[in-house]
């Protein structure tokens, strides 16, 4: 005898043998609907074998269907973990966004491989469907802010779960030079390293400084108007835990008179801007700001005013310039002028360039 609850599965499987068969395409529709049914109600039951089977006979009963059958099927799979893979890929590179939408911005199911095909080759609709994926690679957000346009590298870049690769965080920063609304999103990410956010206020408008600094209640009164005061103030605010650390180990490196050229070379070579940074301050006794102020600038001078007075030897200086071209993506400099410029500048006048930016920022020498 059997069971009641076989027989609404023997009446599905008959139908779907004649839909399969000689059915029209609403008979098709149909059918894809009550097998839909039948698996979102019981998705977590189903074993590897039964969301493969689903696989095939949702793959043969969606071709020859209308636009709106197929966007409903990628509105309810899309969100289902263990969706069947197959018919997640073929919905996924359906042109239609309607169809493709859902499941590029929804489902866990869409392997990488996928996503990165369809971002290389699709239209900023489907570029901006994948950019609110819960959570993004750095190899997807490479190709989001290199393709994208400007919708959807703003929506890359507010979104949370997206890791963003040094070299998009540089391109990022130069492109918001001239778009204030990008500016302040990017300044607004916790993770945004701070040499990034530096050479971001450094260059933003004064009304991206206001929205960056209303980001720390307790400052939002100090911050001044004027602008480099509140360059000043959002620096003092982007202060992270690494930034600390490293001036601290600065710090204790010269305090035991361990600090030289040569650690402050290492620092450069090893890419650490923090370290770097505050080991020139150091060695040309001048405040950690200071000198930050100097190595953000998009010109070379600053650095080579900073190493001069340090008494720095030309292969330390060069290593110096090398990070920073590194960090900020800037074009490479004519390392021969430079090295010219550098052996022919004097001490003194290092001294007095240097009085001068002090005096500018307001600065005092570094105790």
């Amino acid at each position: 005898m059997r069971s009641k609850s076989a027989r609404p599965s023997e009446n599905l499987l008959d139908e779907l043998q004649a839909a399969l068969t000689h059915g029209t395409v609403a008979r098709r529709v149909e059918t894809l609907r009550r097998i839909t049914d039948l698996f979102v109600g019981n998705a977590v039951d189903y074993s590897d074998d039964h969301i493969r089977v689903f696989d095939d006979v949702f793959q043969c009963l969606i071709g020859q269907i209308e636009t709106s059958a197929r966007a409903l099927l990628a509105e309810r799979l899309a969100p289902i973990a263990a969706a069947p893979p197959k018919i997640i890929r073929t919905l996924a590179l359906d042109e239609v966004i309607e169809v493709s939408g859902p499941v590029l911005s929804k489902s866990e199911r869409l392997d990488e491989a996928t996503l990165l095909e369809i971002a290389r080759t699709r239209g900023q609709a489907h570029l901006k469907a994948i950019s609110l994926r819960r959570m993004l690679s750095e190899a997807l957000t490479d190709v989001l802010v290199t393709r994208g346009n400007e919708d959807v590298v703003q929506s890359t870049v507010r979104n949370p779960g997206a890791r963003l690769s040094d070299g998009s965080l540089t391109e990022l920063v130069i492109r918001a030079e001239r778009d204030d609304d990008l500016a302040s999103c990017i300044g607004l990410r916790p993770d945004l390293p701070r040499h990034h956010y530096l050479r971001l206020v450094a260059k933003a408008s004064s009304s991206v400084r206001r929205k960056l600094a209303a980001a720390h209640p307790e400052l939002a009164d100090e911050v001044s108007s004027v602008v480099q005061q509140a360059a000043q103030r959002v620096r003092a605010a982007a202060m992270t835990k690494q930034t600390e650390l490293a001036r601290a180990l600065v710090k204790s490196l010269h305090d035991d008179g361990r600090l030289n050229e040569f650690q402050v070379t290492t620092f450069a070579e090893q890419g650490k801007f923090d370290e770097t940074n505050a080991g020139l301050a150091a060695l040309a006794g001048v405040t950690v700001e200071t000198a930050e102020t100097m190595m953000i600038e998009s010109r070379t001078e600053g650095v080579m005013i900073l190493a001069k007075v340090a008494g720095m030897q030309w292969s330390s200086v060069r290593a110096i310039i090398a990070m920073r071209e590194k960090l900020s993506g800037g074009s490479q400099t004519d390392i021969l002028t430079l090295r010219d410029s550098y052996e022919a500048l004097r001490p003194s006048t290092a001294q007095q360039v240097l009085r001068f930016h002090r005096m500018q920022l307001g600065a005092t020498p570094a105790e």
